[in-house]
């Protein structure tokens, strides 16, 4: 295929990572609402040249597709991300439409600009200690009981551990400041069975499904046995999970809701949202609907 056969054919292009299910799904998705040959973009790839605005990924200027699917930005969260979503930012000023908008990715990579976002949107979270110093840190724990350190750079619970008070707590604490250099501490909440994925596409609820943990397992993640299934949830859950996603104004997304006995409490919002557990919990093509609708508004 020529050089200007594929700029012809890449109208709606994804941002993801080659080999990666999701991504390659909505590509493929993205070139059936368009039409062409699926277009798949990694961004350590991409060179931008800022005086001329060209985009070049192997033979194709991005700066004449008509718009991209963000997925995801690199195998890892990191904070180099924010610098791929700088790149993009270029591109969408010059015209190339971004689902989701680089600025709304922006506030969610880091999992405390997450949080502060909604504290300040009166979303109910877990409590939750954020810190650079030992001795706060150590406090925290105390009064918590149990809890969890996060990382501020993280997906599906990936570098997290659960501390508690006791002779050993500060050593494990400095060990792990030496790691991430900075202290996210949420308190662990029991959360029964189960979590809740809640979807938005454009806004507008799309569907849930739950994340059942496996026996032993102190998170609902796949990595650690979890399985999914179909859940449907009251409309307070629906509207709790509308009002914490609806601070962000994404495209696609999917709002993680905590059953507890006091009530649901909202864990965050993800940047890109998932596909699989839509699919195997509620068998709904989510690729596909996401890329219809970013294929509508490119041809508006």
């Amino acid at each position: 295929m020529t050089a200007k056969t594929r700029r012809n054919a890449s109208r709606l292009g994804v941002v993801g990572v080659r080999g990666g299910w999701s991504s390659e799904l909505l590509a493929r998705r993205a070139a059936e609402a368009c039409g062409g040959e699926p277009l798949l973009v990694e961004l350590d790839r991409v060179s931008l040249d800022l005086a001329t605005g060209r985009a070049m990924y192997e033979d194709l200027d991005l700066s004449q597709c008509s718009g991209l699917l963000l997925k995801k930005l690199g195998a890892e969260y990191a904070p180099g991300l924010l610098d791929r979503l700088e790149m993009l930012r270029f591109l969408e000023g010059r015209g190339v439409r971004m689902f989701s908008r680089p600025a709304a990715v922006m506030g969610l990579l880091d999992r405390l600009s997450c949080t502060t976002t909604m504290a300040l949107g009166n979303i109910p979270m877990p409590p939750t200690t954020v810190t650079e110093d030992l001795d706060g840190a150590v406090a925290a724990v105390e009064a918590y009981g149990e809890a969890v350190l996060k990382p501020l750079y993280s997906t599906k619970a990936r570098g997290m551990r659960i501390v508690r008070p006791g002779p050993e707590l500060r050593a494990e604490l400095e060990d792990y400041r030496r790691a991430q250099g900075f202290f996210y501490i949420q308190k662990t909440i029991a959360l029964g069975d189960k979590d809740l994925g809640v979807v938005f596409l454009g806004g507008d609820y799309l569907t849930t499904y739950a994340r059942c943990r496996q026996p032993g397992a102190w998170n609902t993640t796949t990595e650690s046995g979890g399985r999914y299934a179909s859940f449907d949830p009251p409309q307070e859950i629906i509207n709790l999970a509308w009002r914490a996603q609806n601070l962000f104004r994404l495209d696609f997304t999917c709002v993680d809701v905590a059953l507890t006995d006091a009530g649901p409490l909202v864990f965050e919002v993800s940047a890109f949202g998932g596909f699989r557990g839509i699919q195997e919990a509620r068998g709904i093509d989510a690729a596909k609907l996401y890329a219809d609708y970013a294929a509508r508004r490119i041809s508006l």
